[in-house]
């Protein structure tokens, strides 16, 4: 009983039109996480996504770390602080556009999940194996260029990286940073991405007539690959009062350290054509930054992500 009896069901099309999707949709994003090789943090954020007809898409995203425990250099920074610099908290923020190269409509299978209200009484859904139906629907699917910019600033462990990039700091008078000061310092980084993406849309519904409640998949599901390019990358000055020279002020350029303003991305995103639904993210590449230390991983959930058609008309008649 719990494989199903594989009967075969009949059902009423309700819509399948992956071309009326919502235009606008606000993420909040209660949750990333990000496995960064300069800087492990954690924290909050929020997007916007534009879809302008069958043309282009915009979108705007900013996040940041939730506090210093979830900021891993700055919370050590702060921790061993000596120098005068305040160790930054992480933030990123970005903006581009993805213009429609080919936005087409195909015909393929979806795979449903045969779902009941009555599952939900007892144990029933949680002892029963999952049945399924596969049905004829459309899809869209929509190649695309992306361009934009994006910016970050964040805090790092400086000492560790001096000691494997085999460089070191000096002062306004040419006289090298004492041994074991521990040094974090701030960096600030502006570039921008060009890329594709590959994006499918499907946006239909079925009501079976074997009370089963209505079945959908409204998902959209966004593949990109982007390089990126960062022109501006500046670390802080190191400021120092040396307790050796009666706690003399002394100034420290970053300078010698090693940058990198090449980088490549690869991104997966999901989300829901519904007025109140949640997506997902998975990114992962070689960040512009500090030498060596640019590669990351993220992950991003946003719940709720409100959509609408931002169509408010409505038609009128006369007595």
């Amino acid at each position: 009983m719990a494989q199903g009896s594989n009967q075969a069901i009949t059902y009423e099309e309700l819509y399948d039109d992956p071309y009326a999707i919502n235009k606008l949709f606000v993420h909040l994003q209660p949750l990333y996480a990000e496995l960064f090789k300069t800087n492990v943090n954690a924290g909050f954020g929020a997007a916007i996504n534009y879809y302008h007809e069958n043309k282009f898409n915009l979108h705007a995203h900013y996040r940041q770390a939730y506090f210093k425990s979830f900021d891993f250099a700055r919370d050590v920074a702060l921790k061993n602080q000596e120098i005068e610099n305040r160790p930054d908290n992480f933030n990123f923020f970005e903006a581009g556009g993805t213009y429609h190269i080919k936005d087409l409509e195909a015909d393929t299978e979806t795979k449903l999940v045969l779902y009941s209200k009555t599952y939900q009484k007892g144990n029933r859904w949680a002892a029963k194996v999952p049945e399924h139906t596969v049905v004829p629907s459309k899809v869209r699917k929509i190649i695309g260029g992306r361009l934009g910019g994006w910016s970050y600033n964040t805090s790092a462990d400086l000492n560790r990286i001096m000691k494997d990039q085999g460089v070191g700091l000096v002062d306004q008078d040419s006289v090298a940073m004492p041994g074991g000061v521990y040094v974090n310092g701030n960096m600030s980084v502006f570039g921008g991405f060009l890329g594709g993406s590959m994006s499918w849309i499907k946006n239909m519904a079925i009501k079976p007539d074997k009370g089963y409640g209505v079945l959908s998949d409204d998902q959209i599901l966004t593949a990109y690959f982007d390089i990126v390019l960062a022109p501006a990358i500046s670390i802080d000055d190191i400021e120092y009062k040396d307790p050796d020279a009666d706690f003399r002020r002394r100034v420290f350029s970053a300078d010698p350290v090693n940058t990198n303003m090449f980088g490549f991305r690869a991104g997966l995103e999901g989300k829901y054509n519904r007025e109140l639904g949640w997506s997902y993210g998975l990114e992962t590449g070689i960040r512009p930054g500090i030498k060596g230390r640019g590669f990351y991983a993220a992950f991003k959930v946003s719940f709720p992500v409100y959509s609408t058609n931002l169509n408010y008309e409505r038609e009128a008649f006369g007595k």
